[in-house]
């Protein structure tokens, strides 16, 4: 640490608290250095050559010279792999039990002396060195993972020291987590296709393309605002998402720890006319070597995504509408005043979000009585004009004896503690905090429990912040020490496997215990962080995106990301999360009608100077948002479907434009259009002064929404994108549901082109609650020059029962 390391921390903090992070920042230094010693000699291991084989339904294991190696493929097609006995389980990752092996498929021997599976949808090699390759049913190559390398600790006698589950006879540890000291550090090599492009590793602001570079897998909540550059973000998961002609597929490597994942895109006709494929390395600070692999179409790979994690939360029916997010600290008249200035400037509202400032002295579950009197009464008369109030919720607590919510915590022995035994705290703004362990399964009931409160206050939901855990110190890791211990499912184990997970069994306490306390009402719970299977709680929001251009473009990177990588349901903040008064009228503009198409509309009220809301950059600025809300509001039946579609398929409503045609190389390559759902295609505005965008075209007819003309795709055209709108097109043949002049649903059909058919899917609401939902399909077609639609069921078709709007003729 230098002078302006303690410069910042008095800037961030105040002189006194600043002098108190610092020491806090000393502690975590002082304890890491005592319970987690550094590391010390290792010695390199590779699987070596391949002795035998053991058959098991799906698979089997194959024994190396120096390890083993699992494998099993599922009946779905899915893809298990583990080294030196890992398993599937345990796992946070995981909804349940790993899926049932295809009994159809079985290890046999291979040539040159390695073993493959062959199964309906999926082939896999394994090499005598421990290569494993995955390929079509067709022989096409999808990936090749090289033959791993582990470095294990050598002890002071020169013999291999506990490696985290790496045995070679595949008999210990049969989890493969281990949690001692110098657990064994692992890196996976991979090659792909020479055309593929990579996509997914969580929220990355700097995609949703991956380019040659590394990226970590840390959960991270950076110092000051982040940008596309700034690497790691909140939310990172071990997912890559990989499209190439030969087809597309996603891997996941099942290890929580610290990992880092470094990617380079291959090149056709590199080197005397061979291709240079691209290539994947995967390096981790311990832990399991495990990798799951899904392959299939795009939406085929997230259904078995969703099938191998959890199907995403379905959000309640208002949380697809606007919503609004202040710090609270202005009271109950503030949120009225807010309300009140959204209604009289003719935006609509479904949810105000208030954040810490609310609370009394910013203790957990706690209400500032002074300036929210009666906050049940508050919530009640806003729910009348159809407006929920959500509460910030995060997981430090003040650690002093009398306050209900930490004697309720060390009741239940329910804290982080370091590797001493002792209770870890931190220092923030509001005095020492202790971190609930939330891998402890007490600990969750514990605090799902709390929620009780929240909703007797009269909130409708919750927002999970600084759920990295932020741990505010001025340098060094801003978490909890890495030697800090934790539960971990009664493994027990330390901060480094616990880390990316916090989030994730944070959200899994407070999903439940909103469950447990409302079982009639679905749960609206967002969370900052998470990990792989956090869209089984809920979704996110992409918080700290800058104010700038480029922060535009990072905020629909981050959305898209998130989809592959099965989180359907995200989005940023309108204005960048604290970015007080740094956009532009026009900026802040196009920030709006961007979000206005995303599955998470929420706003924010900045605290620095400058305007924060639309009506504060103009009338100009005021009556264009109008619109964009507007169409949102028109077009929430078609979220409604999507949130339900997503909830049975695992497709996120925004998707690539490759979506349906990953085949087609220059729309892999497109990153500033998506698609939302099968009907729409979206192209923002993502750069100062456009009033013209180019747009790419998957194949077939699109139909500009505004003007009605129609473009034959695939290929590229230039459209008008004033400040009023941007551009959308709808596909020809296209039925989708909307919002009529008096509210009912109304079928909006966009003529197909001559000799061709279209259709659409539509999921009527059924409200907040729990009640099953049916899919009503429809098709559309050209008879005598006239469009017709009609209902598809069981039985053949019928009327399609619903007014139909005609449009694209």
């Amino acid at each position: 640490m230098d002078g302006r390391d303690l410069l910042r921390s008095m800037k961030v903090f105040g002189s006194v608290e600043g002098l108190r992070a610092v020491r806090s920042a000393w502690r975590q230094r002082r304890t890491d250095a005592w319970g987690a010693p550094s590391k010390g000699a290792e010695r390199a291991r590779v699987p070596g050559l391949a002795e035998a084989a053991e058959s098991a339904p799906g698979g089997g294991t194959i024994r190396f010279a120096r390890s083993s190696l699992r494998l099993c493929v599922s009946a779905g097609g899915t893809v298990f792999w583990g080294w030196d006995g890992a398993g599937p389980l345990p796992s946070y990752a995981l909804a349940g039990e790993a899926p049932e092996p295809d009994p159809r498929a079985a290890l046999e021997p291979d040539t040159d002396g390695g073993w493959r599976i062959v199964s309906e949808r999926v082939t896999v090699a394994v090499s005598r060195h421990g290569a494993v390759e995955v390929r079509t049913p067709g022989g096409l190559l999808l990936r090749r993972d090289l033959p791993p390398r582990w470095w294990e600790p050598v002890d002071a006698a020169g013999g291999v020291g506990p490696s985290g589950g790496a045995d070679p006879s595949g008999g210990a540890d049969p989890s493969g987590v281990g949690d001692a000291p110098g657990a064994a550090r692992w890196v996976q090599r991979s090659e792909v296709p020479a055309d593929a492009r990579f996509f997914g590793l969580g929220g990355r602001s700097g995609g949703p393309r991956l380019r040659d570079g590394s990226y970590r897998l840390w959960n991270t909540a950076p110092r000051g605002r982040s940008g596309p550059e700034d690497d790691p973000p909140h939310l990172t998961m071990p997912v890559q998402f990989v499209v190439s002609d030969a087809g597309t597929h996603l891997v996941f490597h099942d290890n929580s720890r610290d990992g880092l994942v470094t990617l380079s895109e291959g090149e056709e006709g590199a080197g005397s006319g061979h291709d240079r494929p691209g290539t994947g390395e995967v390096r981790m600070e311990g832990g399991p070597l495990r990798c799951w692999v899904v392959v299939g179409t795009p939406a085929r790979v997230l259904h078995g995504w969703a099938a191998l994690t959890g199907a995403p939360a379905l959000p309640p029916s208002w949380a697809l509408g606007p919503q609004h997010a202040r710090e609270g600290s202005g009271g109950a008249a503030e949120v009225r005043s807010a309300v009140d200035a959204h209604r009289r400037h003719g935006l609509p509202l479904s949810a105000v979000h208030l954040g810490a400032g609310h609370r009394d002295g910013r203790r957990a579950f706690t209400v500032d009585r002074e300036r929210f009197p009666d906050p049940s009464a508050l919530a009640e008369e806003l729910r009348e004009e159809g407006v929920r109030l959500v509460a910030a919720v995060d997981p430090a607590v003040r650690a002093e004896a009398g306050d209900p919510v930490y004697d309720g915590g060390r009741a239940v022995d329910g804290f982080v503690r370091d590797a001493r035994g002792e209770e870890l705290h931190g220092s923030v703004p509001r005095g020492r905090c202790a971190y609930p362990d939330f891998t402890d399964p007490a600990v969750r009931k514990w605090w799902g429990g709390l929620y009780e409160e929240r909703l007797r206050q009269g909130f409708s939901g919750v927002a999970h912040d600084l759920d990295e855990p932020l741990f505010p110190v001025p340098f060094g890791d801003p978490t909890l020490p890495r030697s800090a211990r934790h539960v971990l499912e009664g493994r027990g184990g330390d901060h480094r496997e616990a880390h990316n997970v916090y989030g994730l069994t944070m959200a899994r306490a407070g999903y439940e215990g909103l469950r447990r306390l409302r079982p009639d009402e679905r749960p609206f719970l967002l969370s900052r962080s998470g990990w792989a299977g956090t869209q089984r709680y809920g979704g996110t929001w992409a918080d700290g995106v800058p104010a700038g251009w480029p922060g535009l473009r990072a905020s629909l990177s981050l959305v898209l990301g998130l989809g592959l990588c099965g989180v359907p349901y995200s989005g940023p903040d309108v204005d960048g999360s604290g970015a007080g008064g740094g956009s532009s009228p026009e900026l802040f503009l196009r920030r709006y009608q961007l979000a206005a198409w995303l599955p998470l509309f929420r706003t924010r009220a900045g605290t620095g100077p400058g305007p924060h809301e639309p009506w504060g950059f103009g009338p100009g600025v005021l009556e264009h948002a109008r619109v964009a809300l507007a169409e949102r509001e028109r077009l929430r039946p078609y979220f409604t479907t999507l949130a339900r579609l997503a909830r049975m398929t695992g497709a996120p409503y925004v998707r690539p434009v490759w979506w349906g045609t990953p085949e087609d190389r220059a729309l892999r390559d497109c990153e500033d259009a998506f698609l939302l759902g099968d009907s729409l295609l979206v192209a923002p505005v993502l750069t100062h002064g456009a009033d013209r965008r180019a747009v790419r075209l998957p194949r077939g007819r699109w139909y500009d929404t505004a003007t009605g003309r129609a473009y034959e795709g695939p290929g590229q055209v230039l459209l008008d994108a004033p400040l009023s709108r941007v551009p959308v097109l709808a596909r020809a043949g296209a039925v989708l549901p909307v919002r009529g002049e008096g509210g009912d649903p109304v079928l909006e059909v966009w003529a197909p082109a001559a000799g061709r058919t279209g259709g659409g899917l539509v999921v009527r609401d059924t409200g907040d609650g729990w009640e099953p939902a049916e899919i009503e399909r429809y098709q559309s077609r050209l008879v005598d020059g006239r469009v017709v639609v009609e209902r598809v069921t069981d039985d053949g078709v019928t009327e399609p029962g619903l007014p139909v709007r005609v449009r694209g003729v």
